[in-house]
């Protein structure tokens, strides 16, 4: 122990990021190597229509051109033997869960950033070896036990970690200091700094900023005058300065939401209301399961060309109504959305949540005496699917052929918009 307290800081943190590697098609692999090892695999929503999208692919499909986001016609025109691969994310959540247990055997300081990723604070866990040690067992038990690889970075920070995590796949170990940004990270675009998106970057190339390293020296005054309070972070960052806590409690939502990319484009207005109906039924049971409110709804249309946009409302009261969130979003849909214009994917997410128990809820003066008996039918309703399934009472609204239809089904549905379970996924 006493040799293990030597490569701790004296003061300072020691931060690992554990990134699992194309982990949809590494777990497939894991439960059925015999059709899927060393094969290219990629995971998509609508295989059998040949018009989703690719989630995720294996290495050796990456090796061979397939790329994420790729639609499903192309990835098999490029690659005729890829293996399709429908999601399943019963089985993800479990594989999930699998690693996020090993890693809290080391620290309780473990923070779920995805579904496939986390962060540890193991500065106090020397008990168990140097840094490089912890991270060596992880990477082996995590392989070992479950068949899976990962890449692992080891870092002061949050972010030097998560950075360190991204430079060697599959399988990597790579340790990022302070005292290594100049040369590792400084000659780097600014888009490949965590936390800069492709508009913030664009908008530092107009500003004569490329890489990271020029943002590091860009004055202070000018950026918080582009940026505002971002200015600073992006300045810190580029000096690899983060103080983020690992946060390793369960914080509550901090918004609840679902997406859906379709299998054609939609072109007409009624079926966009299918999609929101199936979207705002499901946000509406996720609410009112963890006995929330919401105060904001949310949608995101995305195009063909993959141009994507939010709107979003507040209401008058906070609601946990499937159909006052349907009602909105059909109206932010009509408002936002020009006729013909075809729609790849719709997503509705709520926001600003409040407990329900802490929340004060206006009556409406004109419906206040129906309120009751709606609520009462929505919690009956709702006891109903809890007890036989989602699909044990619904509209005809509802019914249709389209992904919408499927997040009622907990194996194969996801979200990218919100925290449950204490895990983070994805749909398509």
């Amino acid at each position: 122990m006493s040799q293990s307290t030597e490569y701790y800081p004296a003061r300072g943190r020691v931060i690992l990021h554990i990134d699992m590697n194309a982990f949809y098609c590494s777990v497939h692999e894991a439960e059925e190597p015999e059709l899927y090892k060393g094969k290219p695999t990629a995971v998509a929503g609508s295989t059998e229509l040949r018009k989703g999208i690719i989630v995720t692919c294996s290495y050796v499909a990456r090796r061979l051109g397939i790329k994420t986001g790729m639609t499903v016609r192309e990835a098999t025109r490029i690659c005729p033997g890829l293996l399709l691969i429908r999601p399943d994310f019963h089985l993800y959540r479990k594989y999930s869960r699998g690693f996020m247990d090993i890693a809290r055997q080391y620290t309780p300081l473990v923070e779920a950033t995805s579904i496939d990723e986390c962060y540890m604070d193991i500065t106090g866990s020397k008990i168990f070896g140097t840094p490089l040690d912890i991270a060596a067992v992880l990477q082996e038990r995590v392989l070992s036990e479950l068949l899976l690889p990962c890449s692992i970075g080891v870092g002061p920070n949050k972010l030097l970690a998560k950075m360190a995590s991204d430079m060697h796949k599959p399988s990597g170990l790579t340790v990022l200091r302070i005292r290594d940004v100049p040369q590792l990270l400084w000659p780097k675009p600014c888009d490949q700094l965590f936390g800069i998106g492709r508009k913030t970057a664009e908008k530092l190339k107009r500003l004569n900023i490329q890489t990271i390293g020029q943002l590091a020296a860009a004055e202070e005054p000018l950026l918080l005058k582009q940026f505002g309070v971002m200015g600073t972070w992006m300045k810190k960052a580029a000096h690899g300065i983060d103080h983020s806590p690992v946060n390793g409690g369960h914080e509550p939502n901090k918004s609840i939401g679902h997406t859906t990319t379709l299998p054609a484009d939609v072109t007409e207005r009624d079926a966009a209301y299918r999609v929101l109906l199936n979207l705002a039924d499901q946000t509406g049971r996720r609410l009112r399961h963890q006995k929330l409110m919401a105060r904001v709804v949310q949608i995101t249309i995305r195009r063909p060309d993959m141009t994507t946009y939010s709107r979003s409302h507040t209401f008058r009261a906070p609601t946990d109504s499937a159909d006052q969130i349907y009602q909105e979003a059909c109206r932010l849909f009509d408002k936002h959305w020009h006729a013909g214009d075809p729609v790849r994917l719709l997503g509705i997410t709520l926001q600003s949540l409040t407990l329900k128990e802490e929340t004060a809820v206006q009556l409406d003066l004109f419906s206040y005496e129906e309120q009751p008996r709606k609520e009462a039918l929505t919690k009956a309703m709702d006891l109903l699917r809890d007890k036989f399934g989602e699909d044990a009472v619904l509209t005809a609204g509802m019914l249709g052929d389209d992904p919408s239809t499927l997040i009622r089904n907990k194996r194969i549905r996801g979200t990218s918009l919100q925290k449950d379970d204490d895990l983070l996924y994805i749909d398509e």
